[in-house]
């Protein structure tokens, strides 16, 4: 319930989403002749566009969340285990087309083969069902294998939950496939600015993971103005980066996490 719940009001809540909202207010109060209402709601969805179209407010918004977390310097000499997050392939397209095309967080799994590489020993996890609600797609855990074959990675090293459908769900689901012994090192591979609600989570689910950060969307330079990148980019960092905040917040008031926002290190 909380899945399809959170898919709904996200909905409503994307800027993109909420600005045709807005429009389409404003329309209706226009032909109900409710004429403070429909410039109201039109001035809003104009605020809305300019702030995440044209300004830094979504690279801003981004940028705490892709610092909270840093890799290890120096990396591990040793660890058991590699964990990589699904989000990283567009799931409709390879299950109509098979294949391994990604999305703008495909990094993780470069970063992972990488990695495999870099510890020949180590359990590579691969977690992530399909969490779409409206359109079928084929689960990340269930696509990678060819991309990571293809880079190399022996497919006997991989295991599989192809069964989760958001970032709770692989926390938990990742905890009960892997049963982490005391003493044991893995790293949790994903986006930076998903890395603290991912962290948050597998902490809450018993799993002390070391956060190994990719995907980055901002300098970290950012500073508050005119943007340089183009309208769309700007419009899906600030979608993105609110995605994040508002995740953070629902799961920390459901009681799914114990912080808003994690500490780099536990206390």
């Amino acid at each position: 319930m909380f899945h399809y719940a959170s898919a709904i009001v996200w909905g409503l809540l994307q800027p993109v989403n909420l600005i045709g909202l807005l429009l389409a207010a404003s329309i209706l109060a226009g032909l109900l002749r409710w004429r403070k209402t429909a410039l109201s709601a039109s001035s809003a969805a104009l605020l809305v566009l300019a702030l995440g179209g044209w300004t830094s407010l979504g690279a801003l918004l981004m940028q705490p969340l892709e610092d909270r977390f840093v890799r290890p310097d120096p990396a591990p000499d040793r660890i058991d285990g590699i964990i990589v997050l699904g989000g990283g392939f567009e799931g409709a397209i390879n299950l109509a087309r098979g294949g391994h095309e990604l999305n703008r967080g495909g990094d993780r799994f470069v970063e992972t083969a990488i990695l495999a590489r870099r510890y020949p020993e180590a359990r590579i996890v691969i977690s992530g069902g399909s969490g779409s609600v409206m359109l079928a797609g084929e689960g990340d855990a269930d696509t990678a294998p060819r991309l990571l074959e293809a880079l190399g990675v022996d497919r006997a090293r991989l295991e599989l939950e192809n069964q989760s459908r958001d970032t709770y769900e692989n926390s938990v689901m990742t905890r009960r496939l892997i049963e982490p012994k005391p003493g044991e090192r893995w790293l949790l591979v994903t986006s930076a600015f998903h890395m603290p609600r991912s962290v948050a989570l597998f902490r809450k689910a018993g799993f002390d993971v070391i956060p190994w950060p990719s995907d980055y969307r901002t300098t970290g330079q950012e500073t508050f103005g005119l943007a340089r990148d183009n309208v769309i980019d700007n419009l899906h960092n600030l979608t993105t980066a609110l995605r994040e905040w508002i995740g953070l917040a629902a799961y920390w008031l459901t009681g799914r996490t114990d912080t808003l926002l994690p500490e780099a290190a536990q206390e």
